[in-house]
C-alpha cells in the first residue's frame, strides 16, 4: 500500500515537471509565519473579514474538498492555520491544481485573513504556490507515530506526527539557553575543550577508541572535559565552564546513551558546598525558563525544586535504607554482613561496595531533590579528602525523580595526593578494571604549578531535560539517540 502511495505521488511529480512546474522551487515570499497572523488577527469576530492580505508557507497536514470550495490546515514551526480556496477565486485550473496538491506539501498562500462563522481564523486563498512535494506518506495525523524503534530511528516523522515530541525539543532548548544565561549572568566563561584526547581520563567510564592516521596515533572521544577545564581555572580562567557531549562506551538504558550532553562548571575560591548553592540555583532557574514553574510533576511524582534541598550523608543513608553498617568498615566486614542479610554482593574495594547497596536501597526512593554527599576516598580520585572524617572526600551527588543529575567536588588540588590517587585506579586497570583512570601526566604537570582551591560540578544536561519534560526515557529528549545499525535487505 505505501510503495503504491510513493509511486502515485511520484506520477504527480513527473506530471508537474512536463507542465513547466518547479516542484521544489529556490525562492519563498513570506511576508508572515502562521504564529505572527494568529497573533495579530487575534481581534476578529466570526464572519468579520480583515481587509489585509498576508502571504504564509507551510507544510498541508489536513485537506476537506467540498466541491467548488475546498478547506485545507497548514502547518509551520509557530502553528497551524485553516485556509480557504474557492472555485471562483481561482478559476479551474488554479484551483484544480491546489486541489490536487497531497497532505505532506509545502505551499504558499496569498490571501486575506477572515474568521469563518463558526469562529475559525482562516486565510482566503487569493493565490498560490508549491514550495515542495512530499513523495511519502505521513504519519496518520489523529493517531500519531506510535512505534517507539521507527519514532527514534526517523525523528522528523516523529516531529511531524507528535505535537508533544516538537513541545519536548522547545522546552529542552530554553533549558539549556537559560543554563547559559545563568552562568553568564555570574562572570563565568563559557570555553570548549578537546573532544578527543590523547587520554581518557575525569571520570570512571569505558572510553571509545579512534585512531588518527597522519599522526599515527590512537585517541579517545573524551568522557568528560573536567581535566582540561581544571588546567584553566590553573591558568587564571577562574570562573569556566563547558556544556557539551561526552561519550561513554558502556550500555544502554533509560538513563544512558553512549553520546550525552553535559554542563561542566568550576569556579576558583569555592567548594562543594558553593556547588550546592549553584546546583539549586541553576536548576531552578531553568525550571521557570523552560516550563514556568518550580514544580514539575514527572512520571506521577510531584516534585519541588524550590530552596532549601534535603542534604543527606552517603553512609548514612545507605545503612538506613539497607540495614548493612558500613562507616569505618572494610570490605570484607561489608561483604560478610550483606552475605549473612541474603544480600548478594560481588567482591569489590570498599567504596563500590557502599555505591552498590546504595544502587539497590537508596537511588530509586530519592523523588524530591536529595543532596547525598562525602564519599569514599577510593570512588573519587579527583576530589579532595574531608578534613575530619577518614577515607572520605568532598563530594555530592544530587538525585531528583529518582535519578543522579549532578556529581560535584571540592576539586583536589594537591598534586602529590592526585598522583597517588592516579597510581591507585592505574593498579585496578592492571588488574583488570577498564573503567579505572590513568595516569594523566599533562595534568599532573599543569597542577604542579598550583591550582587555587576550587569547586567543580558535572550535570547530566539530558537527565534534566527528562525530568523537565515528564519524559521516562533519554530517548526521548535526545533527537537522535545511538541505536543498532538496520539490517539492510
Amino acid at each position: 500500500m505505501s510503495e503504491s502511495l510513493v509511486q502515485a505521488k511520484l506520477d504527480k511529480l513527473g506530471a508537474l515537471r512536463r507542465q513547466g512546474t518547479n516542484p521544489y522551487p529556490a525562492r519563498v515570499a513570506r511576508t508572515h509565519t502562521i504564529g505572527e497572523v494568529t497573533a495579530h488577527f487575534s481581534v476578529l469576530v466570526p464572519e468579520e473579514r480583515s481587509g489585509k492580505q498576508v502571504t504564509i508557507a507551510g507544510r498541508v497536514v489536513a485537506f476537506r474538498r467540498m466541491g467548488k470550495a475546498s478547506f485545507f490546515d497548514l502547518r509551520d514551526g509557530t502553528g497551524e492555520i485553516q485556509v480557504y480556496v474557492t472555485l471562483d477565486a481561482l478559476e479551474a485550473i488554479g484551483y484544480q491544481s491546489l486541489c490536487d496538491n497531497d497532505i505532506g506539501d509545502f505551499l504558499q498562500v496569498c490571501g486575506e485573513v477572515f474568521r469563518t462563522k463558526r469562529g475559525e481564523l482562516t486565510i482566503d486563498v487569493a493565490n498560490w504556490a508549491l514550495l515542495a512535494k512530499c513523495l511519502r506518506p505521513l504519519p496518520e495525523k489523529w493517531h500519531g507515530l506510535k512505534n517507539v524503534e521507527l519514532r527514534y530511528r526517523h525523528r522528523s516523522l516523529d516531529l511531524i506526527a507528535n505535537e508533544r515530541v516538537r513541545d519536548t525539543f522547545i522546552r529542552r532548548s530554553r533549558m539549556i539557553a537559560a543554563m547559559r544565561r545563568f552562568l553568564d549572568e555570574r562572570g563565568f566563561v563559557e570555553v570548549e575543550t578537546p573532544m578527543m584526547q590523547p587520554m581518557a581520563g575525569g571520570a570512571t567510564a569505558r572510553p571509545f577508541i579512534t585512531h588518527h592516521n597522519t599522526l599515527d596515533i590512537d585517541l579517545y572521544l573524551r568522557i568528560a572535559p573536567e581535566l582540561y577545564l581544571k588546567r584553566l581555572v590553573i591558568g587564571g580562567l577562574e570562573r569556566v565552564y563547558e556544556l557539551g557531549k561526552s561519550f561513554r562506551n558502556e550500555g544502554v538504558s533509560t538513563e544512558h546513551n553512549p553520546e550525552f550532553t553535559t554542563l561542566e562548571i568550576y569556579e576558583a575560591y569555592s567548594d562543594y558546598e558553593g556547588m550546592m548553592s549553584l546546583a539549586e540555583e541553576l536548576i531552578q532557574r531553568s525550571a521557570m525558563d523552560a516550563i514556568g514553574s518550580v514544580k514539575i510533576h514527572y512520571q506521577g511524582q510531584e516534585i519541588s525544586l524550590e530552596s532549601p534541598w534535603r542534604r543527606l550523608d552517603l553512609e548514612e543513608a545507605v545503612e538506613d535504607a539497607s540495614g548493612i553498617p558500613v562507616a569505618n568498615r572494610s570490605a570484607e566486614e561489608i561483604l560478610s554482613d550483606a552475605t549473612l542479610a541474603g544480600i548478594d554482593l560481588p567482591v569489590l574495594p570498599r567504596g563500590k561496595l557502599i555505591d552498590q547497596l546504595f544502587e539497590r536501597f537508596v537511588e530509586s526512593g530519592l523523588i524530591q531533590p536529595t543532596i547525598i554527599k562525602d564519599y569514599p576516598v577510593d570512588t573519587s580520585p579527583l576530589a579532595k579528602k574531608k578534613p575530619d572524617m577518614k577515607g572520605v572526600v568532598e563530594r555530592f551527588e544530587l538525585f531528583i525523580g529518582g535519578m543522579e543529575l549532578a556529581n560535584a567536588f571540592t576539586e583536589l588540588n594537591d598534586p602529590i595526593d592526585q598522583r597517588c590517587r592516579f597510581e591507585q585506579q592505574e593498579g585496578w586497570r592492571r588488574d583488570g578494571d577498564d573503567e579505572a583512570q590513568q595516569i594523566d601526566d599533562d595534568f599532573l604537570f599543569a597542577l604542579e604549578h598550583g591550582m587555587p582551591p576550587t569547586g567543580g560540578i558535572g550535570f547530566g544536561v539530558d537527565r534534566l531535560a527528562m525530568l523537565l519534560t515528564d519524559c521516562s526515557s533519554i530517548r526521548d529528549v535526545i533527537l537522535f539517540p545511538t541505536l543498532r545499525t538496520k539490517e539492510r535487505r
